[in-house]
């Protein structure tokens, strides 16, 4: 056992004991994505929003939430490699925790990037070939998913204020494989709208997600007294925008809500 120097996504440089022993995730995409490497005696400590696999993450200490983290704890964990991302988790956090322990960011916005994020995981973990087969399924996946449908769409993540994810996150790369067209002209990742945005914004469809917010049944008549007119779904946002291993799974999702969307 030695010692490994690798770029993380936003181009630092992260030393750390190789391979890594006890690990602390801090996103629930990447979190799954450990497991499913295989890195279940290695996983030491996670958030409390990871909540796949579920027949294994109870196990596993938590040390607070994506965006508030239980220092104490962590520093109790004795962890050899933090693993985050630039989105996900906050500055003031991350930066306190670069000063005590190796901490690897990820940063994505598109499926490239979600392939690399999982390709240098599974390198800075000796998982390469498991990375490897999960990245072959995302890409038979993706490539074999037709583009059926060229709605413009205003996908929904928060509510009061509104929020919608704009052109430059990983979700608009998500909504294009749908073969959907973002309705949000600005590059801005989030942006608030309100009422009188939204009705002139004039969308074919609007998807309301799952999370952050949890949207339900009951929002469709708020967004219907809103845009009358335009078609509403419930979409399960785990697929939009988890970046791990779950992007196995999102285009057999993404076919289904193209039928659905024409039937």
């Amino acid at each position: 056992m030695g010692k490994k120097k690798v770029l993380d996504q936003m181009g630092r440089m992260v030393s750390f004991r190789y391979p890594p022993q006890r690990i602390i995730s801090l996103v629930p995409s990447q979190t799954e994505l450990l497991f499913d490497l295989g890195l279940d005696k290695e996983i030491v400590g996670i958030t409390h929003f990871c909540i796949h696999p579920s027949q294994k993450v109870n196990a596993i200490s938590k040390i607070g939430g994506t965006k508030r983290f239980k220092f104490d704890v962590i520093e109790s964990l004795e962890p050899d490699l933090i693993i985050g991302n630039k989105e996900e988790n906050y500055k003031d956090g991350i930066e306190y925790l670069i000063k005590k322990f190796p901490v690897w960011m990820s940063d994505v916005k598109s499926l490239q990037q979600a392939v690399d994020m999982i390709n240098s995981l599974g390198n800075l973990t000796q998982r390469n070939k498991k990375a490897r087969e999960i990245i072959d399924q995302i890409h038979l996946g993706f490539q074999n998913l037709e583009k059926r449908t060229f709605k413009r769409v205003l996908y929904f993540i928060w509510r009061r204020p509104y929020m919608a994810a704009g052109q430059d996150t990983f979700i608009n790369e998500m909504l294009t494989y749908c073969g959907f067209y973002n309705g949000l002209p600005e590059k801005s990742r989030y942006p608030e709208l309100t009422e009188d945005q939204i009705r002139d914004l004039n969308p074919d469809l609007i998807l309301l997600s799952s999370e952050p917010f949890p949207f339900g049944e009951k929002h469709i008549t708020e967004f219907k007294s809103i845009c009358p007119e335009v078609e509403i779904r419930i979409v399960n946002g785990q697929f939009f925008s988890w970046y791990g291993s779950r992007l196995q799974y999102a285009p057999q999702y993404f076919e289904q809500l193209q039928r659905s969307v024409l039937a």
